[in-house]
């Protein structure tokens, strides 16, 4: 089966079909929403950071047939929703009929000056409507950012919630399928009926694939960046499993970081302490794990921990699939050895784990924020003795890299402070770290030099 024109695509938004006709490849869902006259979402940033603009989106669940899932209308292509269903702050409620949430906020004192709070409602009732949630979870709130600084009631609000009523519509809405997604070509867009489709358009002068677009979405918005074409790949079923064998741990491309979480559940301990500081629960609703990797960033926190797990990756294309350890993925500057009409297809991290972990970010704010450094650690510890290490960089060079000089010392050193010392001076010396808005690279190099004393102090 292959894609078709659809002359006429539409989403159901707040319980309504509006149509999508005349979308352009580059439009947002937040600029759509608004110019259909949904106002209640804001832009604040254009880049994901601020959540006024977050909505909800009807997708398949981890642990129900459907989930109300909040996202980044600013950073997701309008086009993507065709076929889908959406819910704006305006569909949870009216001003007669406000919806618990909105009610409590509007209680407490909440509102503030009412710009963010649409973005704050969708953000609280996708975790009020969460499959087997026992308390609120605040870090469903990470990616809103109230410019009020009200933030004790808004967290009251959150707390103050109770279950949904029985004959709540939302609710009832999760225990039926999601929206399946619908194949479909128009103009400078594409979303493929199968992975062999979207590996031949992806072979097309110009070809992006688009998952969360939780990076092109910025370009987008503040570069202006135009692909030739934009394949979504989020949904092909075969970039979407996560196997666990005897050797391995398999995850797909293009599993969510919220999915990758829920569906690990505690697998990996050193992905564990890496999601809670990555961006936002908004972003790693869309982002993917192969998204991330895909785009070479050097300051993105998820390579560091993949490095330090010797985590390879499975590129597919039209001929073929071949593995790639991620030490020889980065090339350079979000650079890659991955070819044009290259695709990841799955992140393999190899078994038994190593007995010692941890992650270490350095940045302004502790959650929704860029990383100055991030350090993976992983390593086997006997009788007090380092037996194995492995340790993973981010935003000290123009790639993520291994730290292989520390490695090597720390190989054979005694795990106290003073044996870890020599590989803490090779790791404070690993990388050409630069000068930049958000650290010094002489404060990134002093951060280096103290992780390995943190980690044997247990910090």
């Amino acid at each position: 089966m292959s894609t078709s024109p659809d002359l006429e695509p539409t989403a159901v938004v707040n319980g309504s079909a509006r149509s999508l006709a005349g979308v352009r490849a580059e439009d947002n869902a937040l600029d759509w929403l608004r110019a259909s006259g949904l106002t209640g979402a804001k832009e604040g940033c254009a880049e994901g950071e601020c959540g006024a603009c977050s909505v909800l989106l009807a997708r398949p669940g981890t642990g129900t047939a459907t989930e109300w899932t909040a996202l980044n209308a600013c950073l997701l292509p309008a086009a993507a929703l065709a076929g889908q269903e959406v819910v704006t702050a305006e569909g949870l409620g009216t001003a007669e009929g406000l919806h618990p949430v909105q009610e409590e906020l509007a209680v407490r004192g909440g509102s503030q000056c009412g710009f963010c709070t649409p973005g704050f409602v969708c953000s609280m009732a996708a975790e009020y409507y969460r499959p087997g949630r026992t308390s609120f979870d605040h870090h469903a709130l990470s990616g809103n950012l109230c410019r009020c600084t009200g933030y004790r009631p808004i967290l009251e609000a959150a707390q103050a919630l109770g279950t949904p009523a029985a004959d709540d519509p939302l609710a009832a809405r999760t225990t039926a399928p999601a929206p399946p997604q619908v194949p479909r070509r128009a103009d400078r867009w594409l979303r493929p009926a199968s992975l062999d489709e979207a590996l031949a358009a992806l072979g097309e002068p110009g070809a992006v694939a688009v998952a969360g677009s939780t990076d092109l979405g910025v370009e987008a918005n503040l570069r202006g960046t135009r692909p030739a074409l934009r394949v979504a790949i989020d949904r092909l079923p075969e970039l979407r499993s996560l196997d666990v064998e005897e050797s391995a741990v398999e995850i797909g491309a293009a599993l969510t970081l919220t999915e990758v979480e829920r569906l690990m559940a505690g697998r990996i301990p050193l992905l564990d302490a890496v999601f809670p500081q990555f961006a936002s629960r908004l972003i790693r609703n869309g982002a993917t794990i192969g998204g991330n990797l895909g785009t070479g960033s050097p300051i993105g926190d998820l390579a560091p921990a993949l490095l330090a797990l010797d985590a390879t990756v499975v590129l597919v294309s039209v001929t073929g699939e071949r593995e790639v350890a991620l030490t020889d993925y980065f090339t350079g500057y979000r650079e890659s050895v991955r070819a044009p009409g290259e695709l990841i297809g799955r992140v393999r991290v190899p078994l038994p784990l190593a007995g010692t972990t941890a992650f270490h970010k350095i940045a302004k704010r502790r959650f929704d924020d860029i990383s100055s450094v991030a350090l993976a650690f992983a390593a086997e510890v006997d009788d007090g003795v380092v037996t194995r290490a492995a340790i993973g960089l981010g935003g000290v060079a123009a790639t993520p890299l291994r730290a292989t000089a520390a490695e090597d010392l720390l190989t054979g050193a005694a795990w106290t402070t003073a044996g870890v010392a020599p590989a803490a001076e090779a790791l404070a010396a690993t990388g050409t770290p630069i000068d930049d808005h958000r650290a010094s690279a002489a404060y990134r190099r002093a951060m280096l030099g103290q992780a390995l004393p943190r980690l044997v102090a247990g910090r």
